[in-house]
């Protein structure tokens, strides 16, 4: 029974991790213009409609920021959440305060997937850069990154032609992660 427990958490794990960065891609393209016509964009909008479109119904974008694509984040992460401690069975999951606990949760483990999301934008936009600055994914790339990016070059400004700062705001995102 224990080892059905666990395929159970490690199912949900991945399936709610998978589509939560899915969300946060889709929250985060929209905020930045990335462009959703290339692949990426039409895989992230073809797996995140179903959540996302009944939402909008409901929940209206706030100063232009997809909040249905947000919402649908936190809400994922929070039903996540909720099975893994009905599944623990070590707390009375109808408290209020399990329930606050977990809602609250749900906001910090969103906080550190995008962190973790804009990680591997950063890596991925360095490894562009060195080998295939053509490729046609480093459009959408570059748009997620440079805003982050863009504060930073002003302060670090390229070496020799060698950009450090992918490198800078990945171990600012490493420092951030420690303290979320």
């Amino acid at each position: 029974m224990l080892a059905l427990i666990k395929v159970v958490q490690l199912i949900a794990n991945t399936c709610g991790a998978f589509f939560t960065v899915l969300l946060l891609m889709r929250f985060f393209m929209q905020w930045f213009r990335a462009p959703f016509d290339d692949p990426i964009g039409g895989f992230v909008l073809h797996l995140t409609n179903w959540m996302v479109l009944p939402l909008r119904r409901i929940v209206p974008a706030i100063r232009g920021f997809d909040s249905a694509s947000l919402l649908a984040a936190w809400l994922l992460q929070t039903a996540l959440l909720a099975l893994l401690v009905a599944l623990s069975s070590f707390y009375d999951l109808f408290q209020i305060g399990t329930l606050l606990a977990i809602a609250a949760n749900g906001l910090l483990v969103l906080a550190r997937m995008t962190l973790y999301l804009f990680i591997l934008l950063l890596i991925a936009q360095a490894m562009l850069s060195w080998f295939n600055p053509r490729a046609p994914l480093n459009r959408l790339v570059g748009q997620m990154t440079a805003p982050i990016l863009r504060p930073l070059r002003r302060i670090v400004p390229p070496i020799s032609g060698i950009d450090l700062t992918p490198l800078i705001a990945i171990l600012l995102a490493q420092i951030i992660l420690i303290f979320v």
